[in-house]
């Protein structure tokens, strides 16, 4: 039979909670148990624990809660855990590529000429029509109002 029986009260001597006070909630095998109390509830290496004479009447693999409500009949401080609120990371915001002057002129250049051919090509189609729809202008409004009623 081990000394670290469920319900031990054991103070922690290694480790981020050395100092503190715990209690035995389960045991894992020969060199483990699980402890909760003053402590994060953990996997402890019995090495890292002292025994205490107290005992608490537990069960074993009982809930945080109740062992802290063992631990408030008792007085002693329970840790509780207090988890961050975790700030909303900001968003990375694209950079656009800045394209070198030369690229720019080449590909503005290319553009023009495009658009060169085409308007010469619209000029070219749009001549005959102009031509056709050519509209001439009588000498005088009196010579069209003749020849209406004729």
């Amino acid at each position: 039979m081990s000394l670290f029986n469920v319900g031990r009260l054991c103070v922690k001597i290694a480790g981020r909670d050395a100092g503190r006070k715990c209690v035995v909630v389960e045991q894992v095998d020969k060199t483990f148990v699980i402890v909760d109390g003053n402590v994060r509830r953990k996997k402890v290496n019995m090495k890292h624990l002292e025994p205490l004479a107290e005992m608490v009447d537990l069960k074993d693999k009982i809930s945080h809660a109740d062992v802290s409500s063992a631990f408030k009949k008792l007085g002693l401080d329970v840790w509780e855990k207090k988890s961050k609120q975790v700030a909303e990371r900001p968003k990375k915001q694209k950079v656009k590529k800045v394209k070198s002057v030369k690229a720019v002129s080449k590909k503005e250049s290319k553009v023009e000429k495009k658009v060169g051919e085409k308007v010469k090509v619209a000029e070219e189609v749009t001549k005959p029509v102009e031509e056709a729809t050519e509209v001439q202008e009588p000498d005088s409004y009196e010579t069209i109002e003749s020849e209406k009623k004729e």
